[in-house]
């Protein structure tokens, strides 16, 4: 193996580790509910949400993986090396969100860390007014705007998916109407946990056939049945290993779940994420599940939702992506002393 074939390797491998870290950090936001109401427990819950992530690399394309590996970054400016300092920039913010319980999305660190390399790259070739020529604007006005759309959606959704069950069940008792709703909650947990593996593996999707692409291993951009497989499976494994710090903000502190307002959170957050997977939009499954469950909270009473999480939580996502890129260009900025970028 010569050193370039080594060094994309490596870079593959860690693309492969971030998905394995995206799904210990966004499989809490998939099993919160289902954990929090008691239907199983997390080791069940986690088995369960792995499954359909895997199950999720026989459907849907990669429409998500093409808008993030040439629809939102000019190819001309990426090179392995920026790359590698993006996967950084995101590895980086993921891992300190992950230590403070913050469910941040891995989906917006990768795009952050992405583009703050790229543009350092920009910046040190061309200068500081050139920064954002490898921007293209399109795709990211699309996923900057599902970033408020997604939990809105959510929170919609899951708003209405409450009223219809208290009305179709008006008249059964909580105890009774929890008893059915136990049982659907496993068919919306893994609808979650489907939906969340059909957006979240094509990201490293399109982060690893652009590094094929910029290494000159591939002509054009066509997603390999390897790395297809090769990335899900490390998503469902990173789902195995569970989030709990995440687990106890999404599912226990944002508000209390019953399980017929779990099955409302997780079908409304599946909803808004599969919307965006047919889109072709990168989107956070830690957005849609934060609005789902904020939507069934408030359904009670205004007060039932922990308002002050959910503003941490909100701030958290606004500083995701700026975050990311600065760690990103940090990376990069690393890396250019000890090789060519």
């Amino acid at each position: 193996m010569n050193s370039h074939l080594a060094f994309v390797s490596l870079i593959i491998l860690i693309a492969l580790t971030f998905d394995f870290i995206n799904g210990f950090h966004d499989s809490a936001n998939s099993v919160a509910t289902v954990v929090s109401t008691r239907v199983l427990t997390p080791l069940q819950a986690v088995a369960w949400a792995a499954f359909f992530n895997f199950v999720a690399a026989f459907s849907f394309g990669t429409g998500v993986a093409a808008t993030v590996g040439k629809g939102m970054i000019n190819l001309q400016y990426v090179t392995p090396v920026v790359i590698l300092a993006g996967l950084a920039g995101a590895i980086i913010w993921d891992l300190l969100t992950w230590w403070l319980g913050l469910p941040t999305s891995s989906s917006h660190a990768l795009l952050g860390g992405y583009a703050g390399a790229v543009i350092a790259k920009v910046v040190w070739i061309g200068g500081l007014a050139h920064a954002f020529d490898a921007i293209l604007w399109r795709g990211w006005i699309l996923t900057l705007l599902f970033v408020v759309a997604a939990p809105a959606i959510g929170m919609a959704l899951a708003y209405l998916l409450m009223i219809v069950v208290y009305r179709t069940f008006g008249s059964v008792s909580p105890a009774r109407m929890d008893k059915y709703f136990r049982r659907l909650q496993l068919l919306s947990a893994a609808l979650l946990s489907w939906a969340h593996g059909t957006n979240d593996a094509q990201k490293t999707m399109g982060i690893i056939t652009g590094v094929l692409m910029s290494a000159g291993y591939l002509q054009q951009f066509t997603v390999p049945v390897w790395v297809i497989i090769s990335a899900y499976a490390a998503i469902a494994l990173g789902t195995l290993s569970g989030g709990w710090r995440i687990v106890r903000t999404m599912g226990r502190r944002l508000t209390r779940l019953k399980p017929r307002s779990g099955f409302c959170a997780e079908t409304a957050a599946a909803a808004s994420i599969l919307l965006a997977t047919w889109l072709h939009l990168p989107v956070s499954t830690t957005h849609a599940t934060a609005g789902a469950i904020a939507g069934v909270g408030s359904i009670q009473r205004f007060k039932a939702v922990r308002w002050g999480v959910a503003t941490t939580i909100v701030w958290a996502w606004i500083l995701t992506i700026p975050a990311s890129a600065l760690f990103g260009a940090m990376a990069l900025g690393v890396l250019r002393l000890i090789m060519p970028v």
